[in-house]
């Protein structure tokens, strides 16, 4: 009678984990399916991401259309600050609408590697990781699969979170000890959204001022450009104007910002502040092993739209949106425009130096 009694207990124990197995894998596929068949989407969230001690912290927006459109809005918390990716028929941009600036790359993002905050690309890694752990957990399932961030060697693997109706709820990309550096919660998505063409076009998003109440709105219909949408400081930085009326700015740096992390054996061997046309420009050499030139200058906030070509990729750099190259990086932040270059060093080696220089730079606009 007790060999009978284990006999069931364990036919029991193997039945239940086989069905949430299962499940798990039915959970999946129709996952995968759903996200697949999308023809666009809508969805809002807060993106965190770790840079040593510090956080940076950005509200997203991302609008997608089949085919290969998209926009995604991100807004830094801190400094309120907003920059746009793009991808439409015409190129890949990232655009800074308060400069009136945009760099133009000829780039397969967001298809070249990992993307935290786009469904396709978190399902792709899924797919992709032939050893994808599966598990349940409070009502909800996880899925653990490998990640491609070819610049961080150090983000090694996404843990990604669904709800019981096929939503994913939050992404976290981990270290090798297990720890999150990024995560991203989705706050609420939209799986059958209408955008006009001229949605994904650059002139839309430099044309449309922000407005919380817009915010609010589904994007179906936020292609509105009116004259209101110029600002204050647009309207007054007009530097090749001869016009009475409207006044070039000229900007200063009164602080100049070293890199906190050097690569053993390198070291600052000179510094130069020159003038520019509406400000000025600290050019820094490093010499040793690993020598490179940092170029910090003020940003000018142009009168136009201007579209600037750029090799490289869009990348997160500290708490802003730059370009990398496999020699040179080039970001914006606080006022100051910086701008890495080196013969020697390769991307995470630039990416390095690059986020050691995480400190608000003072730019005093005369």
């Amino acid at each position: 009678m007790k060999k009978i009694f284990i006999f069931i207990t364990l036919i029991s124990i193997f039945i239940l984990t086989g069905c949430g197995k299962s499940n798990e894998n039915t959970v999946f596929k129709d996952l995968t399916n759903k996200i697949n068949k999308l023809n666009s989407y809508t969805l809002n969230g807060n993106l965190e991401i770790k840079n040593n001690k510090d956080k940076h912290t950005y509200n997203v927006k991302v609008n997608y259309m089949k085919e290969d459109k998209f926009k995604v809005t991100l807004v830094n918390t801190s400094n309120n600050h907003e920059q746009v990716i793009l991808r439409n028929d015409d190129g890949v941009f990232v655009l800074t609408p308060s400069l009136n600036k945009s760099f133009k790359f000829q780039s397969d993002w967001p298809h070249n590697n990992s993307q935290i905050y786009l469904l396709k690309s978190v399902i792709d890694d899924l797919n992709n990781d032939q050893k994808m752990e599966k598990q349940v957990s409070d009502d909800k399932y996880i899925f653990t699969s490998k990640v491609n961030y070819p610049n961080n060697n150090a983000l090694v693997k996404q843990k990604v979170t669904v709800t019981n109706d096929l939503t994913i709820q939050k992404v976290e990309v981990l270290n090798d000890k297990d720890e999150a550096e990024m995560t991203f919660v989705i706050t609420s998505v939209d799986y059958d959204p209408t955008f006009d063409e001229a949605y994904f076009e650059v002139n839309s998003i430099i044309n449309t001022k922000p407005n919380a109440d817009n915010q609010k709105e589904n994007d179906k219909t936020d292609n509105k450009t009116t004259d209101d949408n110029k600002t204050t400081d647009n309207k007054e930085d007009n530097k090749n104007t001869t016009d009475d009326n409207k006044t070039s700015k000229t900007a200063t740096l009164d602080d100049i910002v070293y890199p906190l992390y050097l690569p053993t054996g390198t070291v600052l061997e000179g510094q130069e502040k020159v003038s520019k046309t509406d400000g000025e420009r600290v050019i820094l050499t490093f010499t040793g092993d690993k020598s490179f030139t940092l170029v910090e200058e003020t940003v000018d906030v142009l009168d136009e739209l201007t579209i600037i070509p750029t090799y490289g990729e869009p990348s997160f750099i500290n708490d802003t949106i730059g370009a990398i190259t496999d020699n040179s990086l080039n970001w914006t932040s606080n006022g100051i425009e910086y701008y890495i270059v080196s013969d020697v060093m390769n991307k995470e080696e630039l990416l390095n130096v690059a986020k050691s220089i995480d400190i608000k730079a003072v730019s005093n606009m005369k």
